[in-house]
């Protein structure tokens, strides 16, 4: 497994399109379009521009595997956005879901921020148990404090003070 930051690539962004909409709703029934969520097709100007990161990791063949993305919402706190992991990188022996996570968590911190927070669908539940794992806290949206586009499919709120 290889996890870079993203580097514009067609290719690349049709297999990221993919993945998204097999966790979201192939796995999730989540029903959530791309028009939804046009952050995928801008990841250079979106994130890493803006003071964040995308990364996306890469199985033995090249394919993407996985990703998660770092958005900058103000000089003091960022959103972990798009974490998404195929089910077969999930868990031991290879632990993606982690090794993406860690990376994201490294960065925000060398880059200074003090805060990370997350919207999750409600129904997910695999996902808050990870989150609060890590040490989140469920807030309301209110107490995000900052404002940024999310897909609303009930969501439920989490932050976490780094």
């Amino acid at each position: 497994m290889q996890i870079k930051p993203f580097k514009s690539n067609p290719n690349v962004v049709a297999e990221l399109v993919d993945l998204i909409l097999y966790c979201q709703n192939t796995e999730a029934s989540l029903g959530i379009t791309m028009a939804e969520q046009p952050d995928v097709f801008e990841i250079p100007d979106y994130y890493q521009n803006r003071g964040g990161q995308f990364w996306v990791s890469f199985d033995t063949d090249g394919h993407v595997a996985g990703c998660i993305g770092l958005l900058r919402v103000s000089d003091t706190t960022a959103v972990l956005k798009k974490f998404f992991v195929y089910p077969q990188f999930r868990g031991r022996p290879v632990s993606l879901g982690w090794q993406l996570y860690q990376t994201l968590l490294e960065e925000a911190k060398r880059r200074g921020f003090q805060r990370l927070v997350l919207d999750t669908p409600e129904g997910e539940h695999r996902s808050h148990r990870f989150y609060e794992r890590q040490g989140f806290i469920q807030c309301s949206y209110e107490e995000l404090g900052v404002e940024y586009a999310f897909p609303d499919r009930d969501s439920r709120f989490y932050q976490l003070t780094l």
